[in-house]
């Protein structure tokens, strides 16, 4: 305290000192101030905004008034504020710069310095960039400098301090860029109008502030009681009192309800409490509870009015965002067509205020809540009446535009905005095409303002959250209106609509800029760079609590955007990765534990898709980060950590789709992660085995029935069939049509509606649409078998014996049934072909015998190549050596030599064959150079073949397995009972916190699992452990093992290096000039020394 006395004191000597030493920019006597002073109150008194910048000499506390400054001072200040910017590089370095001289200025002001640097510094530069920008405009200057200023209400400005911090700027940027007299005379009375507006709003409003914002949350709080008290006593009412209170009571009732049901609904993205907003409802019953004396005249803009009235309370001391809620308001008033009385919503206000805050409600209320409304009722009359007339000239105007000015409009507003603005060039790199629809866009969106403002607002909130992305200055904006209004201007001459089009998107580019500033975090800015570095310095600064938020969740308004999400969307795949590092490292301090993966799968819990589909390669990152080992190993093995809960469940814990995405995405090396193979284990063994095998056994027990039928059976005696055998067979095969058959033509038509339902159709080359589940081999194979089944059914030998006379019940063997025996023998034959291919499900019971199977599949189409190429050659050969003159009968013919050519091919042609070919040199020497073609070089050549891809499919064979084993959970999954699942999740019990060490509990939300010490040695801790402070509020201390760049090292002594030149030079440029004039004072003292000796 007394380093800070003395600080203060030292800048009241400057500022006293700097008074009476005749300063070139506080020159003024004791009588000129007295007499100036009293023209000053005048002014005020007036409401005149000051013209001159010598009355700003010293911090005027007293008084908050528009002040005009002269040009030449403004492009003074406005150039050296642009000097500065570009001296530095950037402005985020820009911002680190004036950061510094701010803390460096004064020590014992250095703990009014909360926030941490890297926000510090960006909201310094941005509040200085829009006070400069806004020198020029005295009543832009004033609501900019009266909205920083609501801003430090929670800080002790005083005249001091203010002279130490404007000292302080001052000398950093005659430092940085050499201040001209006048841009430094024009500094010092900005600094000075600016903090004595800080003193002055802190001194009038800040309690007014406090005031509105106690009873506010006292009022809401006092709703939710109520509510409460009526909820708890609705039970011990009568009969008789619910039938004589219905009709008086229940549409108040239901009415109040209901708009607190939508408010909090509209309210879900803000994240708003139960609390919140509650006194709208109570304000709401209250105004209908008095319509009797006041009229339903007013009742649609007194509802319209209060779904805003939280945000107008909430951002009293913020000047433009009140602006901008009171425009919105004035344009839903617009739409009622009555009489709106502002002033009768005031007396509601009070009285139901007065009514939820009986004990503390004073004069300083009245007069707080009075100068509230009083402030809202100003802003909304300014406008009143007029969006009506806007809408209907703007419309009539956009009615009227042809082709041609469409065009016109759209090619001039670009080259006005690149007039206004050349450096946006830079940031319009689409085509022309697009230039011009976005162009259209914004016309459309001018007039559906007017029309629907709720939804624009929305949906302008979400536009300007994507321009977050896209790294837009904002400074753009106000070129872009001004360059639309000019050519619109250009293009009609009735003034309504010309207002109404300049009112409507300059409030559009309001609502941007705002959303642009608040969504700007030093997150966004790291994705936009996607440097790793930045994120790095973005996050440490976080509050430890909020960390995973900061990179998960910006929200503005009702809408809200993910950085992760965006990084990932624009390719900042760097960012993002080191995003998902960032919240799936485990940090601890002595009270908590901070994992930030519930938050991560909270936030989205389709991660794992949309990895799958944008990024793939950061699947293993975000796998890898859910696993945590103990670097300590006992008995030969160690705990591992699995927290894979929201890879099974999602957050209404149901199962998750995060397997079926894993499995569409079709990578054998991510399906064999260990995290993907515990989380599919454990569903296959306690969910998705027992279902499965059960379903197969049934398949299998209808194979075993359709073998007995068909081939057992039937074939026990030969042709002698007793009577046993007949009702067997006969009972055995209506089994398979009823049941097999049955179910097979039930699987297909229920996937068909499903698809039909779905529009899920692929449509061919040819122009066919067929349906999406006819592209899986296992569903065709289905439907072959389905197709056999019926066409064995149609042919069944014993359908047609049994109308034969003197025949044998159930027999196969009838004059009638000869024709029908060979084709249904076939398709028998093909059918039972099917039933066995079709048991090849069970090979994924073992992962062995599923890859093994796989290689054998994988392995068909070199052995397809082979055999096309022997195809190949056969025809070739066959067909030539048909023309030979040779009289060998195997190779008279094509059709003979095809079948002798094949019979070679596969060692099946009989040697003494070959004998007949020694007469016939050319026919030998032809057969000879075949079998050299198809049996040496083919077979060798398949050989080969196999041998390379076996080696190419063996690596990931387990992940092909693992793959086929997991569209199988998928499936059988999605008929479970809710009850196993259920029981299922009490099983694992997902919500018990896991131990790390021995006696050390950690986090909940996985399993664990001992493996070997050998298998994945580790000797780091993976849990980063702080000492100090364990407050949530409070980030994370700086980690000093962490290496630091090179790049980093070099930035750091380049940056050391140049501000010591700038010390150095200026010096010198000091010395000498007093050397100088140091010179010129010693020549005049001999001079005048040598006059007086004369």
């Amino acid at each position: 305290m007394a380093e800070e006395e003395e600080d203060e004191k030292d800048g009241e000597e400057r500022h006293a000192d700097a008074k009476e030493m005749g300063d070139p920019d506080m020159h003024m006597d004791g009588l000129e101030e007295e007499d100036d002073e009293e023209e000053e109150e005048e002014d005020y008194d007036n409401g005149d905004a000051l013209e001159d910048t010598t009355a700003i000499k010293d911090v005027q506390d007293k008084a908050f008034e528009e002040v005009k400054f002269p040009q030449e001072t403004v492009e003074e200040v406005q150039q050296a504020w642009s000097t500065f910017i570009s001296t530095s590089g950037s402005r985020e370095a820009a911002g680190q710069s004036l950061f510094g001289a701010l803390f460096d200025a004064a020590p014992s002001l250095q703990p009014l310095f909360k926030t941490p640097r890297a926000i510090m510094a960006m909201r310094l530069i941005n509040g200085f960039g829009t006070i400069v920008s806004n020198v020029g405009q005295p009543a832009a200057l004033k609501t900019c400098t009266e909205t920083q200023g609501f801003q430090h209400l929670d800080l002790e400005v005083t005249v001091p301090r203010v002279v130490i911090f404007r000292d302080a700027i001052i000398d950093m940027l005659e430092m940085e860029c050499q201040l001209t007299s006048k841009a430094k005379s024009g500094w010092r009375s900005l600094l000075n109008y600016v903090g004595g507006a800080f003193i002055y709003v802190r001194i009038n409003y800040s309690e007014r502030l406090k005031v509105i914002a106690s009873s506010w949350a006292t009022a809401n709080n006092k709703v939710q009681e109520l509510e409460e008290e009526d909820g708890s006593g609705g039970g011990s009412k009568t009969q008789n009192d619910d039938d004589e209170d219905g009709n008086s009571e229940g549409d108040e009732g239901e009415d109040r309800e209901e708009d607190v049901g939508a408010y909090n609904e509209d309210n879900v993205m803000k994240g708003k409490g139960k609390g919140k907003g509650k006194f709208k409802g109570k304000t709401e019953s209250k105004t209908e509870s008095e319509e009797g004396e006041h009229g339903r005249r007013g009742k649609s803009g007194k509802h319209t009015t209060m779904k805003v009235f939280e945000d107008i309370v909430q951002n009293i001391s913020n000047s433009y965002r009140l602006q901008e809620a009171c425009d919105t308001l004035s344009l839903s008033l617009a739409k009622y067509k009555g009489t709106i009385d502002l002033a009768e919503f005031k007396a509601v206000m009070l009285a139901s205020l007065r009514s939820l805050v009986p004990a503390d409600w004073g004069s300083q209320h009245e007069v707080a809540w009075s100068w509230l409304w009083e402030n809202v009722e100003r802003m909304l009359k300014s406008h009143m009446g007029k969006p009506r007339s806007h809408e209907k000239a703007l419309e009539r105007f956009i009615m009227r535009l042809t082709e041609d000015d469409v065009n016109y409009l759209r090619r001039e507003l670009y080259k006005s905005f690149f007039a206004l603005a050349p450096a946006g060039q830079d940031y319009f790199k689409q085509s022309t095409t697009r230039l011009y629809w976005i162009a259209d866009k914004v016309v459309e969106m001018t007039i559906e303002m007017y029309r629907d403002p709720k939804t624009k607002v929305d949906e302008l909130s979400a536009l300007g959250l994507r321009h977050v992305g896209y790294g837009v200055l904002t400074d753009f904006f106000a070129s872009y209106v001004t360059g639309a209004v000019q050519v619109v201007k250009t293009m009609t001459s009735e003034t309504q609509a010309q207002d109404g089009f300049q009112w409507s998107l300059g409030l559009m580019a309001r609502i941007l800029v705002r959303t642009i500033n608040e969504g700007s975090t030093v997150v966004m800015q790291a994705v936009n760079a996607n440097s790793e570095k930045s994120l790095r310095k973005a996050v440490k600064v976080a509050p430890r609590g909020r960390r995973a938020t900061e990179m998960l969740n910006i929200t503005v308004g009702t809408q809200s955007i993910s950085p992760l999400y965006w990084a990932i969307e624009s390719g900042s795949l760097n960012t993002a990765k080191a995003m998902i590092a960032d919240l799936l490292v485990i940090r601890a301090d002595r009270d908590n534990y901070y994992y930030g993966a519930m938050d991560l799968f909270e936030r989205h819990p389709d991660i794992i898709h949309r990895l799958c589909v944008d990024a793939p390669d950061l699947l293993t990152t975000l796998l890898d980060g859910l696993i945590w080992r103990s670097r300590v190993a006992s008995n030969g093995s160690r705990r591992v950590n699995f927290y894979i809960k929201y890879l099974i469940q999602d957050m209404q814990s149901q199962f998750n789709a995060a397997l079926e995405w894993l499995v569409d995405f079709h990578d054998p090396k991510i399906i064999c992660h260990p995290v993907v193979e515990l989380f599919s284990d454990l569903l296959w063994t306690n969910l998705a085995n027992r279902s499965f095998l059960l379903g197969r056994l049934y398949f299998m027990a209808t194979l075993i029935v359709f073998i007995c039928a068909q081939a057992i059976i039937p074939h026990m005696n030969g042709n002698k069939e007793s009577m046993g055998e007949r009702i067997a067979t006969f009972a055995c095969r209506c089994l398979v049509y009823l049941v097999s058959m049955g179910q097979l033509c039930a699987l297909q038509i229920r996937s068909l509606c499903q698809n039909v339902k779905d529009r899920d159709f692929v449509e061919l080359s040819v122009g066919i649409k067929v349906p999406q589940y006819l592209f899986s081999v296992k569903e065709v194979a289905y439907l072959c078998l389905l197709l056999c089944l019926v066409i064995m059914c149609t042919q069944e030998p014993i359908w047609y014996c049994l109308g034969e006379p003197d025949m044998e019940l159930f027999t196969q063997n009838c004059y009638d049934a000869e024709s029908h025996k060979e084709a249904y023998a076939t398709i028998s034959m093909l059918a039972m072909l099917l039933y066995w291919m079709l048991m090849l499900d069970l090979t994924i019971v073992s992962m062995r015998l599923s890859a093994y199977m796989l290689v054998c599949t994988r392995l068909m189409d070199e052995l397809g190549l082979y055999l096309g190429g022997v195809v190949f050659l056969v025809t070739t050969f066959a067909s030539s050596i048909s023309v030979l003159n040779q009289a060998v009968s195997q190779f008279e013919s094509v059709a003979s030599g095809l079948a002798s050519l094949v019979q070679i091919a596969f060692r099946m042609f009989p040697g003494d064959y070959f004998d007949e070919l020694h007469t016939e040199v050319a026919l030998r020497m032809a057969v000879s150079i075949f079998i050299v073609a198809s049996t040496i070089f083919m077979l060798n050549l398949l050989v080969a073949q196999l041998n390379a891809a076996y080696d190419y499919v063996y690596a990931d064979m387990l992940g092909y397995a693992r793959l086929n084993r997991g569209g199988v959970i998928v499936s059988t999954m999605a008929t479970m009972q809710q009850k196993r699942w259920n029981a299922f999740l009490h099983f694992m019990q997902f919500d018990r916190r896991l131990e790390f060490n021995e006696g050390d509990i950690g986090v909940a939300g996985g399993i664990q699992i001992l493996e070997p010490s050998n298998a994945n040695p580790t000797t780091v801790d993976m849990i980063v452990r702080y000492g100090g402070t364990t407050s949530p509020s409070m980030p994370w201390p700086e980690d000093e093992n962490l290496d630091v760049d090179d790049d980093d090292k070099m930035e750091r002594l380049e940056k050391g290096v140049g501000r010591v030149m700038k010390k150095i030079m200026s010096i010198g440029e000091g010395g000498a000039k007093g050397k100088k004039g140091g010179s010129s004072a010693g020549g005049s003292s001999e001079g005048g020394s040598s006059i007086g000796s004369e």
